[in-house]
Order: C-alpha cells, then structure tokens, then sequence
C-alpha cells in the first residue's frame, strides 16, 4: 500500500480520492462566520455559500476528498469496500493541507471536506484526521471552512479534539432501518452511530455552557453536525425514513439530513440487482423534510404505516392538504401563523408577512402577490376577505388534479438533473 501511493503522484491521488468521495452528500459550507485575523488565511464569514455545482444539482464549494479509499469494512453499497478490486491511493495529512492551503490561495475552493475510508481501525483514523485539522488551524492558520467526518467508535477524547479545530462534523447513519444496516454493512455498529452523535451533542451544550461564563472560549463545532441517509438499498419505506429523520433532529439537534438516492456501484454481493432508487424520491424527502424543520409538521401527519410512501406526482404538503380537505378553504384575515404555513402555496417568509400586513389592513386578493403568495396552488385552499377564486371546492380529486397539472412545469425542469432517466 506504501509502496504503491510512493509511486503516484499528488495529481492522482487527488483524482482518486475526489472521485471516491462523490457518492457521500453531507457538505454544506453554511452555519457558521468565523473571521479571517491578522496575518491568517480564510474567511469562513465571506465564503459560507457553495457556489459550484455538481452534475446532479447537489451544491459544492469545499474540495471533497477522502484521506484513503483503502478501507477495512465491506459495506454492500459502497464503492471503497474492502472487496472491491479498485484503484486505491492514500494522502498524507502534509500533502492534504498543502492542497487545501494551495486550492484556496487560487480562489478554486472555499474550504475542506474530509472523510476517510477505515484504515487500521475508527481511532487509528480519527488520529489522523485530526492532524489534518490541526495542522490547518495552527500551522497554516487557515481561517476557512472545515467539515470532517466523525468515524462512529472512535474514542470520546479524539471526538472532543475534533470539534475545537472543525466547523461541522457529520456522523452517517447510512440507512434509517437498524436491521438493514447490520445486513449491508456487518462492521458498522448502529450504537456507535448514535453515542457518536450523543457525544457530539453533549459537547455542544458544555460548550454553550462554557462561553456564558467565559466569553473567550472558542467555538466548538459552530456549524454543527450532519448526518446522511441513504435512500432505496435497504427496502425501507418513506414514511421509515421521515420518522426517523424527525427523531434524529429531536434527539441530536441536527443541523440537516441529507438524503442520497441510491446508485448501484457493486457488481456484486446482496445489492447487485437493486436498481438505482429515483432521484424524484429523494427530492420529497428534502420536502417533507423542509416540513418537518420549519412547518412545524410531524412526521405522522404527512405520512403514516397505513400510506408510507409519498405521492411522486404532488408535493408532500398539498398531498397533506388534500388529505385535510376538511380544514379548507381557510380566512386568510383569521387564520392563525400555524395555520398559514399548512396552507400549500404560502412559505414561512410569506406567512410572516402575511400576519405583519393584516395588522394595518384587510387583505384581498390584489395584495397576495406582493406577499409572495403563490395564488396558482394557493387559490384552493383560501378565501381572502369572503372571496374564494377556486372551484369545485367540493371535490378534493379534482383539485389534486388540477394542482398536478401546475407541478408539470416543475417536475419537467428537474430532468436537468437527469430525472427523465430514473422511473
């Protein structure tokens, strides 16, 4: 293994690790502003937002890479496991900071995102992760964006020493079914996964604690912790996955849940003939999941045991409407802030405004669009000062209809995403 990284060169060690790191979805530069200092390198303040694109649409600003793909776990969905016959390269913590150090100076990144195959085992890993980090922020003075990998089953003392030099950290459960995990992939420990994340959370809040009583003590994970699912390899239903997101945000305070649509990369083994899993399903539970974090749904409310999955012709939020058709049409002058946000077609940001603009006047519809409603959804399910501009309002089916025929346009603007190609 040695021998054979002496021989490659940076360049394709940087091809190989970037390519290997492609599949896991987890980044995001948002969430945090540390400031560039004298004589320091960066500005995580300036450079939060990602502002290059990969092919699927996902956003990326950090140079994504992998330490090595040589990795001692054969998970049945990934690329790196162990049995798999691939190019494999391995970058030392030097060559990594000098990437990162060069690619930022050159404007080509705002940031690091690191993960890292298994090598030897979660400790022997985090270790060197963590000299990356540290040899970032106080030999380089690299003032940017950093997002690493915590390695569930890593000691708690080099998971504390990787929160004091990172932004975010991200712990992937992989598949929201405990069972499935243990099938796809046999070395990874579900309580690992979770006393990682515990672990995390538990130093935030010391943390929090920590600076109201000295202002000087520096941030630990700022931006902070991620975790990533993949949708479609371990048979498990919508409703599965949204439930399990929601508890996760509830018990962990995540900062997001990243959903990753499943890609066959193994010729071989338990998943061989599994198709690829629809990127329009991983599109509703980015939806549902919107809901959950800033609608103040609950996971039951917009799926259940009885209707798992979701409907991939109408979006999770009028699906629920339909649903309720009892609750509608609503008065938009009456209704309450919480019940504004469950009306399809009215945001979070619409809402506010909506409450603020009432306190001075009656609304009607002529003041609607400079709100930011969108009337063409929203038109079913309000009246505006006693007039409502649906119809058939009797007849729940045919609005469902009718708000399908307005998604088209949407749904035919994701094949940029190469929608048309998945079922």
């Amino acid at each position: 293994m040695k021998g054979m990284d002496m021989d490659r060169s940076i360049e394709e060690k940087l091809r190989i690790l970037s390519d290997a790191a492609k599949y896991d979805v987890s980044c995001s530069s948002s969430g945090n502003n540390r400031k560039n200092t004298v004589n320091g390198l960066g500005n995580t303040a300036f450079s939060g937002i990602c502002h290059s694109w990969s092919a699927d649409g996902r956003c990326i600003s950090l140079l994504k890479i992998l330490m090595t793909n040589y990795c001692i776990y054969d998970c049945e969905y990934c690329i790196n496991r162990k049995s798999n016959d691939i190019e494999r390269a391995t970058l030392a913590s030097d060559e990594i900071v000098r990437l990162t150090v060069n690619f930022y100076r050159r404007n080509y990144i705002e940031g690091l995102f690191l993960s890292s195959g298994i090598i030897k085992n979660p400790d022997y890993t985090m270790e060197r992760m963590i000299e990356v980090a540290r040899k970032l922020r106080i030999q380089e003075r690299f003032n940017g964006y950093i997002h690493m990998k915590v390695i569930p089953g890593a000691d708690r003392t080099l998971i504390r020493e990787l929160g004091m030099y990172v932004d975010r950290v991200s712990v992937n459960i992989e598949l929201a079914d405990t069972n499935a995990l243990k099938l796809l992939a046999p070395d990874k420990d579900p309580i690992d996964i979770s006393t990682s994340m515990g672990l995390i959370r538990k130093n935030q809040a010391q943390n929090l604690e920590d600076r109201k009583l000295f202002k000087s003590t520096p941030s630990y994970i700022p931006a902070g912790q991620t975790t990533q699912m993949i949708i479609g390899a371990g048979g498990e239903n919508d409703y599965t996955i949204i439930n399990r997101s929601e508890t996760l945000y509830k018990n962990f305070h995540l900062k997001r849940v990243y959903y990753s649509a499943y890609v066959p990369v193994n010729k071989t083994g338990i998943l061989a003939d599994t198709e690829a899993a629809s990127t329009l399903r991983e599109h509703r539970l980015y939806q549902a999941d919107w809901l959950i974090r800033f609608y103040k749904f609950k996971a039951k409310e917009i799926l259940s045991e009885e209707n798992p999955f979701f409907d991939p012709l109408l979006d999770p939020k009028s699906s629920w409407a339909i649903r309720n058709w009892s609750r509608f049409p609503m008065e938009i002058n009456r209704v309450s802030y919480e019940e504004l946000l469950r009306i399809p077609g009215i945001g979070v940001t619409s809402a506010l405004k909506i409450i603020k603009a009432r306190k001075y006047n009656i609304l009607r519809y002529e003041h609607l669009k400079k709100l930011g409603i969108i009337l063409k959804r929203a038109k079913y399910f309000i009246i505006v000062n006693g007039e409502y501009h649906g119809f058939r309002k009797e007849n729940p089916d045919y609005i469902r209809s009718r708000l399908i025929e307005g998604e088209k346009p949407a749904i035919y603007q994701m094949k940029l995403f190469d929608l048309q190609k998945k079922p």
